[in-house]
């Protein structure tokens, strides 16, 4: 994956070592519910009979890998099995490494950056998933890294959404653009893609109200968000990022499926991912939304959004 500024990337061997640390860090929980059963399940077979592979496919569903996806993994390694490929537990484990990273590498792609600033970015979700906290956090990223940044404080709908912003531009030296609580969110977008173009800014973040899926006047909102900024600058918004909270592993599925479906999402924040055992989400996300992970909050602090990994996401699983 690139970044959204096409500077370093986790590839390079110097912050992909820093990287695969805290990735370590992050999923261990995840690691000792997923990886720790698979492990116990394959100590000392010599045999790939029925049972093993029905003990594999709840070792892949208790960390919250999904059903759906649990059975195409397995599907593939039997397969393997089946033609003689592999000889040993090791190589099965290997095998099943090798399904796993190819899940998220064939959704891991580059971002559709404009030709010409300013890039815009879109952020959507419902209320609790870390969504303005996400917003504060790639500012503060795209700020050291020498980008202007300018803020939307799109969410005019929930108590002290705008005063959060406010003080996550202060912590990232960004302007943060603003109307009063309760005013049409599509008039502030309107105005913060004005002031971008005005002046000369890198990247607008917009915040967008969190509203529940089921609530079909506030989703049809974000088509309405959608179009002003295609009207104000001409393929915006060039990413729609859905912040989706590990925690909630596959219950948040359904949700990010309406999301991309309303907000042409193109994708995913995962937030919490060290406070969970259900990491196992990232593979059902790749497989069931067909979308790239780009970011996954690991920490409390305004640096502990990384920039997602799959080779060291799956190595930090497997270590």
């Amino acid at each position: 994956m690139i970044t959204l500024f096409g500077s370093q990337t986790p590839g390079e061997k110097k912050e992909k070592s820093g990287l695969f640390e805290r990735f370590q860090k992050a999923v261990q929980s995840t690691k000792q519910t997923l990886m720790g059963r698979v492990e116990e399940v394959l100590r000392g077979k010599k045999e790939f009979d029925e049972a093993l592979w029905t003990e594999l496919e709840e070792a892949l569903i208790a960390g919250d890998v999904g059903m759906a996806t649990t059975v195409e993994v397995l599907q593939a390694v039997r397969l393997q099995a089946k033609r003689g490929q592999l000889e040993d537990a090791s190589a099965v484990k290997a095998a099943l490494k090798g399904q796993l990273l190819g899940l998220l590498e064939a959704t891991s792609n580059g971002h559709g950056r404009p030709q010409t600033p300013p890039v815009v970015v879109l952020v959507v979700g419902v209320n609790g998933t870390g969504k303005t906290t996400t917003i504060g956090r790639l500012a503060y990223q795209w700020s050291k890294e020498g980008k202007k940044v300018l803020l939307c404080a799109g969410d005019t709908f929930r108590a002290a959404a705008i005063e959060q912003l406010e003080v996550w531009g202060q912590r990232a030296g960004c302007d943060v653009i603003k109307q009063k609580p309760g005013a049409d969110p599509s008039a502030v977008i309107f105005d913060a893609l004005s002031a971008a173009k005005a002046r000369q800014v890198d990247c607008v973040i917009a915040d967008t109200a969190g509203r529940l899926h089921t609530k079909t006047n506030l989703m049809a909102e974000l088509e309405k968000i959608r179009r002003t900024c295609q009207r104000v600058i001409p393929g915006a918004p060039h990413e729609v990022l859905l912040v989706m909270d590990a925690t909630t592993g596959q219950n948040g599925l359904q949700q990010a499926k309406l999301f991309t479906e309303t907000a042409g999402v193109t994708g995913i924040v995962l937030t919490k991912l060290d406070g969970t055992a259900k990491g196992g989400v990232v593979l059902a996300i790749a497989r069931e939304l067909r979308l790239p992970i780009r970011y996954v909050g690991v920490g409390e602090q305004k640096d502990d959004l990384l920039p997602f990994d799959p080779q060291g996401f799956v190595d930090a699983l497997f270590a």
